[in-house]
């Protein structure tokens, strides 16, 4: 009777396993099958069929080339049984005299699988160059009033994937205390991509480009010459990044729930895939990570028939939650465009894997205060990873959260949240 137990948890993790693969290969090949049919539409719709990540051909010219374009290998590397196989594969051939631009503004529009709607084309109707949109809270004077002049404190609050500016403004800003509403500048941006910032056609979401587009829009502009930073899950790469790049600008960094994976070396990109979207079905939240990370194609499925009509999905829950207003992460949910979303878990959560290190090496020297707020039951990044965080960054203070996960680490206690960040940065002072 004492085997009983074992041999029936062997038997459901045997049983589990092979689910799990069955699963799997049929995406496998649902996705090779969505990848001719995507292609054939494209060509019909636009007149192109438009560049995926399932050519073989591109692959072998990514392993010729050392160059560094800023692409993780995780975009062409993914392994498909049936594109190894070079089964189902669809040539497309780019033709750039063929594409559909923006009249006038050389820009690169949507493609006829992304919502058009008006809120998600806005950056488009804009003449001007297209900059990151972000929220400013001004700190304020005894009598109540903006100040207008240079504030003496700036903190700039980056999201998470698939989130916005509201992250924070909904959740953090209103918990600040007067103190902190009258000595700090708080400014959280919607990162390229997503929210209500442009989300171009032809970019590829890489880390350079989101921080140039922060350094665009915000730091160069508001003349940002010394900053804390705050962010969130894969906010918290393109903060090092941008932390990296100006490390003598930036007081304090606080990391939230950062998706650290410790890789080094040419298989970084494709070990953080492994480790944040690995094929499973352990959870709800791992398993969709895994289906949108994998899949190019059956992700693209989900945007046309999700994110494309977010206004019918809006209307319907608003009409079952009797509720004027949806909560914020449910709408931020879909401001985005396959292609930005795509590429950023690539580019940037995958990608960024290659440079961490090296960031949290820069600033560590500099001297810059690290903090990381993780939650202790995260089914993202397990806390053990950050014992070799610790490695890279001796100094850098790690405050574990009892029964918090990537969301609960800030949801539910966003009051303790804004005390701790600004017992941070008054520290820093």
């Amino acid at each position: 009777m004492s085997l009983s137990p074992k041999w029936l948890t062997n038997g459901v993790e045997a049983l589990i396993s092979i689910l799990c693969c069955a699963i799997f290969l049929m995406f496998d090949l649902l996705d090779s099958v969505f990848c001719v049919i995507y292609g054939y539409l494209d060509k019909l719709v636009e007149g192109e069929a438009s560049p995926c990540c399932c050519s073989n051909w591109e692959r072998q010219k990514r392993r010729m080339n050392v160059t560094d374009d800023g692409l993780s290998d995780s975009l062409y590397e993914r392994k498909n049984i049936f594109r190894e196989m070079g089964f189902l594969q669809y040539e497309r051939k780019r033709d750039d005299s063929n594409r559909n631009f923006d009249k006038g503004s050389g820009r690169s529009v949507n493609r006829w699988s992304d919502c058009g709607c008006e809120s998600c084309l806005s950056w488009v109707n804009d003449g001007s160059d297209y900059k990151l949109h972000f929220v400013v809270k001004e700190p304020l004077l005894a009598s109540g009033e903006n100040l207008r002049g240079k504030p003496s404190e700036n903190v700039i609050f980056l999201h998470g994937f698939l989130c916005s500016s509201s992250f924070w403004t909904k959740t953090v800003f209103p918990c600040f205390s007067e103190n902190a509403n009258h000595k700090y500048r708080l400014i959280a941006i919607d990162l390229l991509g997503f929210g209500k910032s442009p989300k171009p056609r032809d970019c590829s979401y890489t880390l350079k480009d989101h921080v140039e587009m922060i350094e665009k829009s915000v730091v160069l502009p508001l003349e940002l010459s010394s900053f804390h930073m705050v962010a969130h899950s894969m906010g918290c790469i393109i903060a090092l990044a941008l932390a990296a790049k100006y490390p003598k600008y930036v007081k304090s960094i606080t990391l939230v729930a950062p998706p650290y994976t410790s890789s080094e070396g040419n298989d970084a990109c494709l070990n953080a895939l492994s480790m944040l979207a690995g094929k499973t079905l352990q959870s709800p939240l791992s398993f969709c990570s895994s289906f949108m990370s994998w899949y190019e194609h059956l992700g693209r499925t989900v945007c046309l028939v999700y994110c494309r009509n977010h206004r019918i999905w809006e209307t319907i829950l608003k009409f079952i939650t009797r509720k004027r207003d949806l909560h914020f992460l449910t709408t931020d949910m879909t401001r985005h465009t396959h292609h930005s979303a795509w590429s950023s878990m690539h580019n940037v959560l995958c990608g960024g894997a290659k440079f961490v290190d090296s960031y949290l090496i820069i600033l560590t020297k500099v001297g810059v205060r690290i903090n990381v707020i993780q939650g202790e039951k995260d089914e993202v990044v397990p806390v053990k990873c950050f014992n070799k965080f610790k490695l890279k960054a001796p100094n850098a203070e790690i405050n574990i959260i009892p029964n918090a996960d990537h969301g609960t680490v800030l949801f539910g206690r966003e009051k303790e949240f804004a005390i701790s960040l600004q017992h941070i940065w008054d520290s820093c002072c």
